[in-house]
């Protein structure tokens, strides 16, 4: 993308040189800091990645994968600043639920740290959704039983949860 835009801001001059002293720790230009401030690049990851579930229905297991691999290889600190906005991709309800379920899943039992508040801004599905596609009374209970509270709070019943790997 080219940058063809400047912005200015006023800052003391202690303030010029802390930032021009962190910029230049991190081996970055000045500019270049600042905006990694602004847009982590891990948030990216994940903005890119609700994207791709939106945008292609027909590789959700794909998106849903690469939303699981960045939650698990996060720490909470870095999971509460990359999820701090909520995805800009209209997900449907179905799908949004199925992230929250993670992102609350990761922060809380992974990590143990608050889940962003806008997760609580997307209701719970009306019916329940199974995970898995046998339709027999005994898979359903297992499921039932077994899905951890985020998941069951939302109506999925999953056999899986960030941190795993089937």
């Amino acid at each position: 993308m080219n940058k063809t835009d400047q912005l200015q801001i006023r800052v003391s001059p202690d303030d010029k040189a802390r930032i021009r002293a962190r910029a230049e720790e991190a081996g970055m230009t000045v500019s270049n800091w600042v905006l990694n401030r602004l847009f982590p690049p891990v948030e990216e990851k994940f903005q890119t990645a609700f994207r791709a579930l939106a945008e292609n229905p027909g590789k959700r297991s794909y998106a849903l994968a690469t939303i699981h691999d960045l939650l698990a290889g996060l720490t909470g600190e870095q999971l509460t600043e990359a999820l701090r906005r909520p995805p800009e991709a209209s997900l449907p309800p179905l799908d949004a639920n199925y992230v929250c379920a993670m992102i609350e899943y990761a922060c809380v039992s992974l990590n143990g740290v608050a889940p962003p508040g806008w997760t609580r801004d997307v209701p719970p599905l009306k019916e329940p959704w199974f995970a898995n596609a046998f339709r027999s009374a005994p898979m359903r209970l297992y499921l039932m039983t077994r899905s951890p509270p985020p998941y069951r709070r939302r109506n999925l019943f999953v056999d899986s949860v960030p941190g795993d790997r089937v």
